[in-house]
């Protein structure tokens, strides 16, 4: 009896201590730090031109950092700067126009109407004056049918020349039609937007860099004709800084966006850079040939992206590096601030 109560307690202190280890194991590989492997992505932007023609001058090269808003190049701007004094004479013919269309006639304008309409009024007094007598001398027969008729004729010319006076007359008085103060108001607007484009291709005579960075490529020269949207500079962003890395779907759950990372390069072993996941692909994707992971290319991983906290100039594009996920943690979410593509293309 002895025995078998023995046995029994030696039974429960073995499976107590087997539940212990168990436990113990088990904390011990969620603390585990999980190691992935991935390659530096910085941004880069293809700087260009919006218009085209002659590059006229270059003020950066190959290596040179630069800041926001600081001039890269520079097109001649001679035919931008005609084209724009040509559009502003423009407006200011069309506005012209338009007052002259709201103003309506000047006094003296109309005063000369009715000067005319005073001459035409008279003109046909006599004509139908003579036309009436050239009818009493038709009835005692002593003119002939044609000259009855040429006085009908001056009789009549002379009435129409008086309805046109009268005609002009009131037109003057009245003023422009407002179907044609709002044709002039429509080219008045046609031409300010013809003057607002030629300012904006004016303006686009100069490239500025739209970020700090340091420029990668320089791929044209003084002299050389450009035309409008081609690449003139490739720049690299200064921030963000990224890391790509993928994670194969055993380790999925590790990596959840927030959680701290440590980032080591090859070349600077006693070096951390400091950084959190920022995305996490929902898609699984073959694992890149660039990719060294100790498990068989074929396996299908999920993409990371890190963001690195700390970058300096020593994170270079496509650079190889170390990463160390800390599990076992509350990470807090965060924003990649961005689209999943390592590449921007801007001007």
């Amino acid at each position: 009896m002895k025995k078998k109560i023995i046995a029994i307690v030696i039974i429960l202190f073995a499976l107590i201590a087997a539940t212990v280890y168990g436990l113990r194991y088990y904390q011990q590989q969620q603390n585990q730090a999980l190691t992935l492997y991935g390659n530096v992505d910085i941004r880069t932007v293809n700087l260009g031109f919006r218009v085209g023609g002659r590059l006229a001058q270059v003020m950066v090269d190959e290596g040179d950092k630069v800041h926001p808003g600081q001039m890269l190049a520079k097109v001649d701007d001679a035919p931008y700067r005609n084209a724009l004094l040509q559009a502003q004479a423009n407006v200011a013919s069309a506005r012209a126009k338009l007052d002259l269309a709201q103003a309506g006639y000047r006094s003296e304008e109309i005063a000369q109407v009715r000067s005319q309409l005073a001459q035409q009024q008279a003109a046909f007094n006599y004509a139908d004056s003579f036309y009436h007598r050239q009818q009493g001398a038709w009835a005692k027969r002593a003119i002939s049918p044609n000259q009855l008729e040429d006085a009908r004729a001056a009789s009549n010319q002379a009435k129409a020349n008086l309805q046109a006076a009268k005609d002009k007359l009131q037109q003057y008085q009245t003023g422009n039609r407002p179907q044609e103060i709002a044709a002039a108001q429509a080219e008045l607007s046609q031409t300010q937007a013809a003057m607002s484009q030629s300012a904006l291709d004016l303006a686009d005579t100069r490239l500025v860099t739209p970020s700090a960075g340091t420029i990668l490529t320089r791929a044209e020269e003084p002299g050389s004709i450009l035309s409008a949207g081609g690449t003139v500079f490739v720049l690299s962003l200064t921030r963000p800084v990224w890391i790509r890395a993928y994670v194969d779907e055993t380790n999925l759950s590790q990596a959840v966006p927030g959680t701290p990372v440590t980032i080591r390069v090859d070349g600077q072993p006693d070096k951390r850079y400091h950084g959190k996941i920022g995305f996490v692909s929902p898609t699984a994707e073959f694992t890149p040939k660039s990719v060294e992971t100790p498990q068989l290319r074929t396996d299908l991983v999920y993409r990371l992206r890190i963001m690195v906290n700390d970058a300096d100039d020593r994170l270079r594009q496509g650079m190889p590096v170390t990463l160390n996920l800390t599990t076992g943690h509350h990470p807090t979410p965060v924003s990649d601030g961005g689209s999943v593509d390592g590449k921007n293309n801007a001007r």
